[in-house]
């Protein structure tokens, strides 16, 4: 199983990015997938989850304000659409899975499977 994580770039302040999740030897359609970031000197913390039923998750509630998970069965891929970047959204965005259809969580160590992270950076 390979997570790849694609869509990050220099975006200025109050602009847009659409992330994307695919994976190699596995149907993400059927399992849960969560979005993590990194920033530099921070600890990885996650930001929404989306079951295989397409139900998001958002940590805390209030990220959905600017964060929109999806997923596209057809494609077989999990979006993050972020909205109205801010300087401290600069982080590397990982997406995960466990392959568990239902089971949402901020809590990466539950994740076993990790895509390799794409860089997202704010800067005027």
């Amino acid at each position: 199983v390979q997570l790849q994580a694609s869509g990050g770039g220099l975006v200025h302040p109050g602009g847009s990015l659409r992330l994307s999740c695919a994976a190699s030897g596995v149907d993400l359609s059927h399992y849960a997938v969560a979005w993590f970031r990194q920033a530099p000197g921070r600890k990885r913390q996650g930001i929404s989850c989306i079951n295989s039923a397409a139900v998001p998750r958002y940590y805390p509630d209030r990220r959905a304000d600017r964060f929109t998970i999806s997923r596209d069965s057809a494609k077989k891929a999990i979006y993050l659409q972020i909205s109205d970047l801010q300087s401290e959204d600069t982080a590397v965005y990982y997406c995960a899975t466990d392959l568990r259809p239902l089971t949402c969580t901020d809590y990466d160590g539950l994740y076993k499977y990790w895509g390799q992270g794409t860089l997202v950076t704010v800067s005027s």
